[in-house]
């Protein structure tokens, strides 16, 4: 589904639970949105050029090609806020393309890309994940580059009805516990902050994505969940944060990649590059990622 700029499309409403995200939040990322296009336009519908792997340096004024098409990006499940603002800036910047997203748990996207499936950009929530799909020492202008860095916090619903204060509860037998699944970045992290804890958890339900376990969250279909900061941030009044020490055990790298097939190529870059710069960085710190 074509995307439209952030700035004119009316929002869709929000499902369930997540309704009750803080304007503030939404607001945020639009106006980010909205100025990323307006600056585009300005500046001859391009964001500023920036570095990228492998290009020699900034590229010159006037030097990027006519983009057209459509562009398809794989992300993982916690980019879909920060990623589909910067898909509308990227198609106000540049009529005749078009963003199409896939977003999930970053190893079911991996698998698809490696099962054949036509992708241009790929945007993982580690980068063990993103190896799977570059091998381990990629080379030439294709190599990943990490962009975002996000951590873990405790999510608990509106209220707090389980009393959580830390991550002992969530090895509590009689508290609901959603993790996200150890084959996924963010149930990875989670296994290494238990670990680090010295804790053995007790989950009731292992989800695909983070999203999904923020979901349960929301609705109150279980007690505590971990997922990372920008989700707390996402779900707004519906849930409540609970930050701990050994987050800083799991502290994650989000990284992304022009794949060296892409179908288009010269968007797929142009998309990465806006990922990557300025504009891009402060929808992304805007969320609650550190992009320093």
């Amino acid at each position: 589904m074509r995307l439209h700029a952030a700035c004119t499309a009316r929002p869709r409403l929000a499902q369930r639970a997540r309704a009750t995200r803080p304007a503030r939040v939404a607001s945020a990322m639009i106006g980010l949105a909205c100025a990323l296009s307006m600056a585009a336009c300005a500046g001859g519908g391009s964001p500023g050029p920036v570095s990228s792997p492998g290009a020699g340096g900034p590229a010159p004024a006037g030097a990027s090609p006519h983009l057209s098409g459509t562009v398809t990006v794989f992300a993982a499940a916690s980019l879909t806020g920060t990623f589909t603002a910067l898909g509308h800036a990227f198609e106000a910047a540049h009529p005749g393309t078009t963003v199409r997203f896939s977003f999930a748990g970053s190893s079911a996207l991996a698998q698809q890309i490696l099962a054949g499936a036509p992708v241009d950009v790929f945007a993982a929530a580690s980068p063990e994940t993103m190896a799977l799909v570059t091998g381990a020492a990629p080379t030439g202008r294709e190599v990943p580059v990490v962009f975002a860095r996000n951590r873990l916090e405790i999510a608990v619903p509106a209220g707090n009805p389980g009393r959580v204060t830390g991550l002992v509860d969530l090895t509590r037998p009689a508290l609901r516990v959603a993790l996200c699944a150890p084959q996924v970045p963010c149930g990875a992290a989670a296994a290494a902050v238990f670990a680090a804890a010295g804790l053995t958890p007790a989950p009731d339900t292992l989800e695909q994505d983070v999203k999904a376990v923020l979901t349960k969250v929301e609705l109150g279909e279980v007690d505590a969940g971990l997922v990372y900061r920008t989700d707390v941030i996402a779900g707004g009044d519906a849930v409540r944060g609970i930050d701990f020490p050994q987050s800083s055990a799991a502290v994650t790298e989000d990284p992304i990649v022009a794949l060296p097939d892409a179908p288009n190529a010269a968007a797929a870059q142009a998309f990465v590059d806006l990922v990557r710069s300025a504009q891009g960085r402060a929808v992304l710190a805007a969320a609650g990622f550190d992009v320093g």
